[in-house]
């Protein structure tokens, strides 16, 4: 069974007459009464019967109609929305990004390509997690594009530098440290400190910062996301070294520069290699592209 002979089975049951069928469908009688005998010979029962010069449906045929209607209804619906989420000025961009983007970064970024490209009918769906979160969703499709960090060993992702944030030391207010105009890192490592987990992008630079430095950090907590990060360290679990981010501004600690470190968290565009992009997602990549850093 195929979509063709459902097509066929619904006209010739529309106008009840072969010859006039096939002229609708654009072939010849024979090629529909083969379409239709097949059909019938796979369900196993006669659909059609004659009447006068034409053929009415059987009573299995009228039952079978309802299915072919619904099938078809489905599918044609199934085209048109899949046609409206990957036109080339009608569609929608499923994008991702972590945490700290929220308050500017992404929201600025959509905005300014909405203004600037008025003649598109574009939907952005948002979805935030952490970099592993985001990638995963990318493989899995659920994603067209995320704004996260660089994940090493992930060669079906291509990343795109797009963005960076400036590293710095958080503190408790009034911790020793608040009151140093910048913070040596050897400085920093002589407290508890809060790191992110294992599969956060950001931990690699940690540890490499350190390792460089040939410090041993006395890791009290890891944590994925950078405003629960910054909570903690509000409450005097440790000090943290994280990207200078909004919401710091809002929390009781105090930020110090990090001396003879030029250290940056970088945002990367990440998108999959190998997969089909739509053109508007196409589009949206390339105006970030061209933005650059």
């Amino acid at each position: 069974m195929n979509l063709n002979q459902l097509h066929y089975f619904a006209k010739l049951a529309e106008v009840e007459h072969y010859t006039k069928a096939a002229e609708e469908l654009s072939i010849s009688q024979p090629s529909l009464s083969h379409a239709v005998s097949s059909l019938e010979k796979e369900i196993g029962t006669k659909l059609f019967e004659k009447q006068g010069r034409g053929v009415v449906l059987t009573k299995y045929g009228k039952i079978f109609k309802e299915y072919v209607d619904e099938a078809i209804h489905s599918l044609d619906t199934g085209v048109k929305k899949v046609q409206s989420m990957t036109g080339q000025t009608e569609g929608v961009v499923e994008l991702a990004y972590i945490y700290t983007l929220g308050s500017g970064f992404v929201p600025r970024l959509v905005g300014d390509f909405l203004r600037t490209h008025e003649e598109l009918k574009v939907k952005f769906r948002f979805t935030v997690g952490n970099t592993s979160e985001i990638i995963q969703g990318l493989k899995e499709d659920r994603f067209d594009i995320g704004f996260c960090s660089m994940a090493e060993r992930e060669g079906e992702i291509g990343f795109t530098p797009v963005g960076r944030e400036k590293l710095v030391v958080v503190v408790p207010k009034g911790h020793p440290l608040s009151y140093e105009r910048a913070v040596d890192l050897e400085q920093a490592a002589a407290y508890p400190q809060i790191f992110y987990t294992p599969n956060s992008g950001l931990r690699p630079v940690m540890d490499r910062m350190f390792e460089q430095a040939k410090l041993n950090p006395k890791i009290a907590y890891e944590i994925e996301e950078d405003g629960s990060m910054a909570g903690l360290v509000a409450e005097n679990f440790g000090i943290a070294i994280m990207p200078e981010i909004p919401i710091l501004s809002q929390l009781d600690v105090d930020v110090v520069p990090l001396r003879n470190q030029d250290q940056q968290r970088y945002i990367y565009m990440a998108q999959g290699k190998e997969k089909y992009h739509p053109p508007l997602v196409q589009k949206f990549a390339e105006y970030v592209k061209r933005r650059g850093m």
